[in-house]
């Protein structure tokens, strides 16, 4: 085990940094990941953790397995649960399912490990987040609620925080434009429809304005990829942590997307479900509120 010089106040990641340079970024947040830094004994996978002055971080050894039983040492809250869903808190710098990139550690690998543990089933991924935003994260846990509620997507209700740089302008409104995925996987944004590109309609409004960053929150009128992130930077407010989209400043050490809630009918009952998940204290540090 590795113990770190006493943590001063603030989140994870840019102390980790700070701490294991040179060390690079990726395999930082590979540890953080994988389980590998404890704060205070208990291990920690948020990158935007809220350190308090004197908080003993280390580094233990070896890659855990990340399909433990311990849904809170994998770094995932359940924020519902019932005979036919699970919502989780996901957190960010976790892919929802496997890619080339990452065939093992993901929300989906988890949470079936968690399952599995318990002889209750498997999940059914309804959706997915992309891997630097952090939030609520919906999975069936039968096949025919899945495919009731992929039906029915369009009627779900999924509404984001971000933390930007600067303040929107207007304070409220609605971003109807088209979008277009690049050779580069850039998302680009047109007025007007052209070849390959998707209509696509956010709705926002500014929550609170602090040290030149403010909160916004998002509603999705359509779900197309980066979608929040192309619109609030075309209101010339980049999300922070999001260079790929112009912003130049990263306070949290992440991108500062949450998805923050979901209301939708249950697939059975109809009963209406809504979830909240709570803005992650790095985000609310780093302007958020």
């Amino acid at each position: 085990m590795r113990v770190l010089p006493p943590a001063a106040e603030g989140p994870l990641l840019p102390f980790l940094l700070a701490a294991l340079a040179p060390m690079p970024r990726t395999r930082v947040k590979q540890l953080l990941r994988f389980g590998q830094v404890t704060v205070n004994s208990e291990p920690v996978t948020q990158f935007d953790h809220a350190l308090k002055a004197g908080d003993r971080v280390a580094i233990t050894p070896g890659r855990p397995d990340p399909a433990g039983d311990s849904l809170r040492q994998a770094g995932i809250r359940i924020a519902h649960q019932d005979d036919d869903l699970i919502v989780v808190d996901k957190p960010a710098g976790l892919l929802t399912v496997a890619t080339e990139g990452e065939r093992l550690d993901t929300a989906f690998a988890r949470l079936n490990a968690y399952l599995a543990a318990r002889r209750e089933g498997r999940p059914y991924v309804v959706h997915r987040l992309d891997r630097d935003t952090s939030g609520l994260l919906l999975f069936a846990r039968r096949a025919a609620a899945r495919d009731r509620l992929q039906v029915a997507w369009d009627r779900v209700t999924k509404t984001y925080l971000a933390v930007v740089e600067g303040e929107p302008q207007p304070a409220e409104g609605t971003v109807r434009n088209f979008l277009t995925e690049g050779k580069d996987l850039r998302v680009r944004a047109s007025a007007g429809p052209r070849p390959g590109a998707k209509e696509a309609v956010s709705r926002y409004r500014v929550v609170t304005i602090r040290n030149g960053r403010s909160l916004v929150e998002v509603e999705l009128g359509t779900g197309r990829k980066h979608q929040i992130r192309v619109h609030l930077a075309g209101l010339g407010c980049p999300v922070i942590g999001d260079p790929v989209y112009g912003a130049t400043t990263d306070p949290a050490g992440r991108l500062g997307l949450h998805a923050w809630r979901l209301a939708f009918d249950h697939p059975t009952t109809g009963r209406r479900i809504e979830v909240e998940s709570p803005l992650p204290e790095g985000l609310r540090v780093a302007g958020g509120s």
